[in-house]
């Protein structure tokens, strides 16, 4: 550690950086050089079947602008909400012994926030589907 501290850091600094200037530089190399020598080898055969768009196989048909119900997108919301709460447990799970009785009440807490913005959801009847 205190050799560390000792040394000149101007003339070490520069050195440093000079294995991850390499390995950038020949990674950006190696990309222009592949996508040069693919555009060069490669067949160019411009039919029209390959200029149209791509869609699963399957003719299209009508309008892509038609309305679709907000339920779709709110049920989507609402599963990444949640989703992204449960995450939050993780961390309480793996650390519960050292966080004690403080961490204990604040994911009790948690949860109760949890639960009253579920209850909140069903009462606002957003995961009813009949319409």
């Amino acid at each position: 550690m205190f050799h560390l501290l000792q040394t000149d850091l101007n003339s070490a600094a520069s050195s440093s950086y000079l294995p991850v200037g390499l390995q950038i530089f020949i990674a950006v190399g190696l990309i222009v050089f592949l996508t040069v020598v693919t555009h060069l080898l490669g067949p160019k055969r411009k039919t029209s079947d390959k200029l149209q768009n791509f869609a699963s196989g399957i003719e299209s048909h009508g309008d892509a602008r038609q309305p679709m119900a907000i339920k779709y997108f709110l049920t989507a919301i609402l599963f990444v909400l949640f989703d992204v709460e449960v995450i939050f447990f993780y961390p309480y799970a793996v650390n519960f012994k050292g966080l004690g009785w403080d961490g204990f009440w604040a994911v009790l807490m948690f949860v109760g926030f949890f639960l009253c913005g579920f209850i909140y959801i069903l009462k606002k009847g957003a995961l009813k589907w009949e319409d």
